[in-house]
């Protein structure tokens, strides 16, 4: 059991009980137990503010590549993931995930494949060890063009 303490100081008490396996005989423990807390900032908010269509050569045509120009604020992340999943978002196609490494201000270009043409649903997370972001879109990439 836990119990706040009497004494001024921001410690709680604690007193627990253990059943010993050989014999009913317990073990009782009275004391102070203290410990802090560490507030991070995190990532607050991820966008993506620009989709380009990467124009490739007829013989590279088999997949369409798209950049993302993807902005944060709050933490800088050290880690990108890409979701990229039908229309309705609900059956994911494919993940990557890369470490990343942003300087002073949260504004970086993700440069993802797409096999064949059609409508994707986007998710792309940025993270660092104590927090994530996730921002989405809706994409249609149809042979050299994206919108």
């Amino acid at each position: 059991t836990t119990g706040a303490s009497s004494n001024s100081d921001s410690s709680t008490a604690v007193e627990s009980m253990e059943d010993n396996p050989d014999g009913g005989c317990h073990i009782y423990r009275n004391g102070y137990s203290r410990s802090g807390i560490s507030i991070v900032e995190g990532i607050l908010e991820v966008n993506i503010i620009q989709m380009t269509n990467i124009q490739m050569t007829e013989s590279q045509a088999e997949n369409s590549l798209v950049d993302f120009v993807v902005t944060c604020q709050g933490s800088l992340p050290t880690d990108v993931c890409t979701v990229v999943s039908d229309p309705t978002c609900q059956v994911s196609k494919s993940v990557v995930c890369d470490p990343i490494v942003v300087a002073d201000e949260c504004l970086l270009t993700i440069r993802r494949a797409f096999e064949e043409p059609g409508t994707y649903c986007i998710n792309i997370t940025l993270g660092d060890d104590t927090s994530q972001a996730l921002a989405s879109a809706l994409i249609s990439v149809n042979g050299g063009e994206s919108t």
